[in-house]
């Protein structure tokens, strides 16, 4: 069974002005788009089109929950991925997201203390993990993304006391201890600690490296630093950026964050796939919530490099990102193509016109829209030409 599916974005102050809605060709909303949700997730469910097709249903997490073995395929309770369309128009915060085994004593642990599902202080909005994979739609899209090597962050804060000593009023007892932190090689995790602590001297030296990268211009080492001060001027996050790998995505390329990693969208529109969950522990760049125990204790302190996802090629007409996990892949078409599926699906267009027809049903879809394949539809035929974006599991 193939549903057409919908939704509003998200209004998060730090989404795009009508990004989505361009890429979609939909009408703009006139308010901040951050983040089309296309899922179950009850915290903002797809919408279905004609419910007379999911027996009154109106959104796709009431249809599941009513029938799930007739929806999704017998034995499968719930869709294990959500799917959206990403608009950074400004830095998100600094986050990482847990493991299945932290998610759910998380959850258990918040429940048992009676915080309400939408205090702004709950942590865990479910029992489940958050693993995504992210690919640019838009020529560049700028992610910070895991720890770099205790090298490189040392050549960083070597580089800013040199700008230091070289002015007017040099503060060197400010970079003392940061630079003992990487001069002694100290772990990632204690070094971290220590700027996320904002105890002093760390807000001092926030506000002095600040200064330095304004002074500093004509450089583009410190361009980041300038740009995050921009937004979160005094967050201790501005220097915690400097520890981690700032990449530019090009058009089409993709990163896999998973558990543990640490992570922030600067800027850009990307096709963002899932677990279906909403769990984020910050740790910064955010006037929200931010629980410093409890990051601390799903963070993953590896230095390790980006964290780029590599396609596999699916015929000569699309192409899969699979990562390491079982809950999700996402699948590019661009021409006629063949597609086996091992569960439900959601497909959007994302431009051009396709035909997809499944065992008993077809459909039409234009650019902008999108349908839920029900858990039956195990080989689907496509035709047209495009970008047709498919979501389902491996």
């Amino acid at each position: 069974m193939f549903v057409g599916i919908t939704n509003t974005p998200r209004d998060y102050a730090w989404g795009s002005a009508g990004e989505i809605s361009a890429l979609l060709g939909t009408e703009p909303t006139g308010k901040p788009e951050a983040e089309l949700w296309l899922g179950a997730h009850p915290g903002s469910p797809s919408v279905i089109l004609d419910p007379t097709l999911s027996d009154g249903a109106v959104d796709l997490n009431e249809w599941i929950q009513r029938d799930a073995a007739h929806v999704l395929g017998e034995g499968v309770e719930q869709l294990p991925f959500l799917l959206k369309v990403l608009a950074a128009g400004t830095p998100l915060s600094l986050q990482a997201h847990p493991t299945p085994e932290q998610a759910a004593e998380g959850f258990a642990r918040e429940n048992a203390a009676g915080i309400p599902l939408t205090a702004a202080h709950r942590n865990y909005k479910d029992a489940s993990a958050k693993p995504e994979l992210i690919v640019a739609v838009s020529d560049t899209f700028e992610a910070l993304c895991g720890f770099r090597s205790m090298a490189d962050t040392r050549a960083s804060i070597e580089r800013l006391a040199e700008l230091d000593a070289a002015t007017a009023a040099p503060t060197p007892i400010l970079f003392a201890q940061w630079l003992a932190f990487a001069r002694a090689d100290s772990d990632l995790r204690a070094m971290f600690e220590w700027l996320i602590s904002a105890a002093e001297p760390v807000p001092e030296l926030v506000r002095r490296v600040t200064a330095l990268a304004e002074d500093d211009k004509a450089s583009e080492e410190f361009a980041l630093v300038r740009t995050l001060a921009g937004y979160y001027a005094g967050d201790p996050g501005v220097l915690i950026a400097l520890m981690l790998n700032h990449v530019t995505l090009t058009k089409g390329e993709a990163l896999f964050l998973p558990a543990g990693n640490i992570h922030a969208y600067l800027r850009g529109l990307g096709i963002e796939l899932m677990a279906s969950s909403d769990n984020v522990l910050r740790g910064g760049l955010t006037p929200k919530h931010v629980d410093v125990p409890e990051l601390l204790s799903v963070l993953d302190f590896s230095a390790s490099p980006v964290p780029y996802l590599e396609p596999e090629p699916v015929g000569a007409t699309a192409r899969a990102f699979r990562p390491p996990v079982r809950d999700f892949q996402l699948i590019e078409v661009t021409e006629a193509a063949s597609l086996e599926l091992h569960s439900a699906a959601i497909l959007l267009c994302a431009a051009g016109q396709f035909v997809v027809e499944g065992s008993d049903h077809s459909a039409s879809l234009s650019r902008g829209e999108a349908i839920f394949v029900s858990g039956d539809e195990r080989t689907l035929t496509v035709s047209g030409d495009g970008q047709l974006f498919v979501a389902a599991t491996q």
